[in-house]
């Protein structure tokens, strides 16, 4: 069976990225006149409310005592610094332009290749390295007010 794309992960890794654009657009306009916190709120409720309605339609429920303390150590970890993020993300949004506010926020591309690089074991090329400088410089250029 062939694919649409190369890999399923492109696929997937493409359509977060189309949703997290929109997520900035929708979020400028929704953090007009609100608190950036309140607005980080409603938005982690609806996304809860997504995810368990994913969850319970697609059968995936699986009980909480077959994960690893290990695991559940990480994904603790993954939710409080993603819930950070959203804070400073909306909080930005709330203060900036949406167009310089997102490119920055999507050094986190610069930072995961250097974090799996220390803390995974993960190896870049030289291509990969120089790709990764250019998404800086790029992001850097963007938020650049001129």
């Amino acid at each position: 069976m062939t694919h649409a794309f190369p890999s399923p992960w492109l696929f997937w890794a493409l359509a977060s990225a189309a949703f997290a654009a929109l997520t900035a657009i929708f979020a400028k306009i929704g953090v007009s006149g609100v608190d950036s916190d309140f607005a980080t709120m409603v938005r982690t409720v609806v996304i809860l409310l997504v995810s368990a309605t994913i969850v319970a339609v697609a059968g995936k429920w699986q009980q909480p005592s077959t994960i690893s303390g290990r695991t559940w150590l990480f994904l603790v970890l993954s939710g409080m610094a993603t819930g950070a993020s959203w804070l400073c993300y909306f909080r930005a949004l709330q203060l900036g332009d949406a167009a310089r506010v997102a490119p920055i926020d999507k050094l986190s591309v610069v930072l995961v290749a250097i974090f799996a690089a220390l803390f995974l074991g993960e190896r870049l090329s030289a291509v990969n390295w120089a790709g990764v400088t250019l998404i800086a410089a790029g992001a850097v250029l963007v938020g650049y007010r001129a």
